[in-house]
């Protein structure tokens, strides 16, 4: 099973995707649905997706509920409630029982306080998704390392997975902070990352040899079985295409036993896909 840790669907009519309005008149800017992911999948031998947050409401969660419930292919949901209203837990209790949905991702990058993850009005929800055994999709920027490190210790028990290998700065070609910051994260907790956005982060015109050293980097401090590769389709489109971020991740990954496991297994381990 080949499985595509990362990708979304939206509906920009819907009106709550806010962080649109930075993009202009960007391409991605349309209507995404599972018609037009299904040829991608197909064309690289996909099985099952991950369905990710893409707007900061339980509305955005119903709806991509409601999409995976008629998708074959979409295996579960990572969605979103308020981490600042306690009473959103009734919604977190609600949504669990849902066989499709695995947890939650707060759109920690947006947040103007990069220390937004320790206020103490915060820590019901970590609890929570704890107590409930779902998954936390932690998303974030280099500046946020430290901060996710704390978390991290904080909350050991807490299925986490580190989205776009929290975004390195590979356009300005910058390495050694954030590889040293992610190298502690894996030697020091039990989180995992996504193989994903890579290609989003460098400049126009990049090649396998410039993501190299940062997806390498990736695999060989959380091993195989702790990435998971994703394409973040379409957000991939603003710096590439589906098969170009596929094609330059099977050359960097290989195709032995640990490739298995980065476009695949590990996915299916850790969103606990069937």
């Amino acid at each position: 099973m080949i499985v595509d840790a990362h990708q979304h669907f939206w509906a920009p009519a819907r009106g709550d995707y806010l962080w649109m309005a930075r993009l202009g008149n960007s391409p991605i800017i349309r209507d995404v649905f599972p018609r037009h992911l299904r040829p991608h999948l197909e064309r690289c031998g996909i099985n099952r997706t991950v369905l990710v947050q893409a707007a900061a409401t339980v509305e955005e969660t119903e709806y991509m509920l409601g999409l995976a419930d008629g998708t074959d292919f979409v295996a579960k949901v990572v969605g979103w409630i308020d981490f600042e209203d306690q009473n959103h837990r009734r919604h977190l209790e609600r949504l669990a029982k849902h066989p499709k949905f695995s947890g939650v991702r707060p759109m920690i990058q947006d947040l103007p306080d990069a220390g937004w993850m320790h206020r103490p009005d915060v820590q019901w929800a970590y609890g929570a998704i704890t107590d409930l055994d779902l998954t936390f999709d932690a998303l974030g920027y280099p500046l946020h390392l430290d901060h996710f490190r704390r978390l991290f210790d904080r909350y050991p028990r807490m299925r986490t997975v580190i989205d776009h290998g929290m975004k390195p700065a590979i356009r300005d070609g910058a390495f050694d902070d954030w590889a040293k910051a992610m190298a502690v994260i894996a030697r020091e907790t039990p989180v995992f990352c996504k193989l994903s956005g890579l290609s989003t982060e460098a400049r126009p015109g990049w090649t396998v040899e410039t993501l190299k050293p940062y997806a390498q980097h990736i695999i060989d401090c959380f091993g195989p079985g702790r990435v998971m590769w994703g394409s973040d389709w379409p957000v991939v489109e603003l710096n590439a295409d589906y098969g170009s971020w596929w094609q330059a991740a099977r050359a960097i990954a290989g195709t032995g036993a640990g490739s298995a496991e980065i476009f695949g297994g590990t996915a299916a381990r850790f969103y606990r896909i069937a």
